[in-house]
């Protein structure tokens, strides 16, 4: 195989119109979902319990063929041969600019979908007639979605390619955009459950692709920002949509609108490389099972980072989704909703400045663990006063809270992805990203259940206070770091170190 000549990048798939024959098909499909969406107008864009009719399961069927012959034509990309020792597989300079770019963007959209569900719950329980149980369905299957779509696609990354899973989560983006056009709940859910699988591969994957194709040096601190700026700018993007649109024509278009958003990623596909670390992997023989995450010398940084990921889940999904009504039904906290969620975007922005320059001036594992404490102090902060504290002591507890939860969040993904050899890289992230998803599965009823006994909030904010505590803790006596002066002081080779294969075959 011959190494594509300097400044040009290789054709993303061998079969390129098998590829772009399945996207127009998956878009013919999807098309056909927004005219029936359109075409509600004269009912309010209400279309529940209007049925399945034979034209929208013909193009359900055009959809799931377009996203197989899509995804069939990506994943066969990956057998083809790796590049010959001495090939240039590096990124060049002039390409990395773009790369971020098109990265940040995918993250972007990434974010957006499960931001998306908070501003679709009012209008789908008015539509619906659902009680609080029944729409409780939503973020929970939305995020096991996420759960599972972790485990796959940051397996999948170490399997058929970063690039190849990608594309495949960008497709699965594509095709579950018909949401907005489901006619009833069920359909709803199964669609939400599709998109969690796709928001959950790509995130992991994205990490890692960028760990591979950036130089050291000021890599962490790119990372850290892209990771936190791209959650607060999928929040605000998906406010801003639902601000504009919802009162127009209702809860339904904001999937909708994200179909341009979609189309770009996809059409933005040429310019996403495929890592050389991973080509290199698979010139060796054999491959890593996905076991390894639990063997020496890797069992220690799964359980550490896994233990991290879970500590920011309980919190996040557990406790923070209770504090606004917890403080609006005090007399003294005197803070809404609205204001919470307000401060919660803004304080992430300078927070993930810090943790950036932080991550990469001093060090990776420092600065998670003065997050954690960070994010332990405010919750010891709201234990000891609780919901009729003091404005001002509030206030304070809540700002540290929420700084400190967006730097952990910010820092799990790129620091997991430093501290992993390539041939797991994926597989890991997807490890801690389905740890810290699946506080979303369990953290909101147990939380609830405490809210419910003697104590309240006060006994929550210590309950949810003692993992983080013990992750940060963890951090500091098991954790790698993997900035050059951490690798250094230990004396080890870094994260590109080899990991025993299984011969397949």
């Amino acid at each position: 195989m011959t190494a594509p000549p300097p400044g040009r990048q290789p054709s993303l798939v061998s079969r390129p119109v098998l590829f772009w024959s399945g996207v127009a098909l998956t878009c013919a499909g999807v098309g056909q979902h927004v005219w029936m969406f359109v075409d509600s107008a004269s009912m309010g864009f209400h279309m529940a319990m209007m049925g399945m009719s034979g034209v929208m399961w013909a193009a359900m069927a055009a959809i799931v063929v377009g996203v197989v012959v899509s995804g069939f034509a990506v994943t066969h990309t990956a057998d083809e041969p790796a590049a010959p020792p001495g090939a240039r597989t590096d990124t060049p300079p002039a390409h990395r600019r773009r790369l971020i770019g098109v990265l940040s963007f995918a993250l972007l959209v990434d974010q957006m979908k499960p931001a998306t569900l908070a501003f679709i719950q009012p209008g789908m329980r008015a539509e619906f007639q659902l009680s609080a149980a029944e729409i409780s369905w939503l973020p929970t299957v939305a995020l096991s979605g996420t759960v599972l779509g972790s485990l796959v696609g940051g397996r999948s990354a170490d399997r058929i390619g970063r690039r190849a899973t990608i594309l495949i989560a960008s497709l699965l983006f594509l095709g579950t955009t018909v949401c907005g056009a489901m006619p009833t709940y069920g359909g709803i859910l199964t669609m939400c459950a599709l998109m969690g699988m796709a928001a959950g591969g790509m995130l992991p994957v994205v990490y890692a692709l960028m760990t591979e194709s950036l130089p050291p040096g000021r890599r962490a601190a790119i990372m850290v920002l892209q990771a936190g700026l791209t959650t607060t700018g999928g929040y605000m993007a998906a406010a801003g949509l639902a601000a504009v649109l919802v009162p127009l024509t209702g809860w339904r278009v904001l999937w909708f609108a994200q179909l341009p958003l979609v189309l770009i990623l996809i059409a933005m596909n040429r310019w996403i490389p495929e890592s050389a670390a991973f080509t290199a992997q698979r010139a060796r023989p054999g491959h890593v099972p996905a076991s390894a995450l639990f063997r020496r010398p890797q069992t220690a940084r799964t359980l550490v980072v896994g233990g991290y990921a879970l500590a920011w889940g309980l919190v996040y999904w557990g406790f923070i989704t209770f504090l606004p009504s917890q403080l609006e039904a005090s007399a003294e906290g005197g803070m809404s909703a609205a204001t919470l969620l307000f401060l919660s975007s803004l304080l992430s922005i300078p927070t993930c400045v810090v943790a950036a320059w932080l991550y990469m001036r001093w060090s990776a594992k420092g600065t998670m663990v003065v997050y954690a404490a960070l994010t332990v102090v405010a919750l010891l902060v709201l234990a000891a006063v609780g919901p009729d504290g003091g404005r001002v002591v509030l206030l304070t507890a809540v700002i540290l809270l929420f700084a400190g939860t967006a730097g952990v969040i910010a820092l799990i993904g790129p620091y997991t992805a430093e501290i992993f050899p390539p041939a797991i890289r994926g597989t890991a992230g997807g490890w801690a990203a389905a740890v810290g998803k699946s506080g979303g599965a369990f953290g909101p009823p147990l939380i609830a259940l405490v809210l419910s006994a003697p104590g309240g909030l006060r006994t929550a904010a210590l309950l949810v206070a003692v993992p983080m505590a013990v992750a940060g803790v963890a951090v500091a006596l098991r954790g790698d770091d993997p900035s050059p002066a951490g690798l250094a002081s230990a004396g080890t080779a870094g994260p590109d170190e080899a990991v025993p294969a299984t011969r397949s075959g």
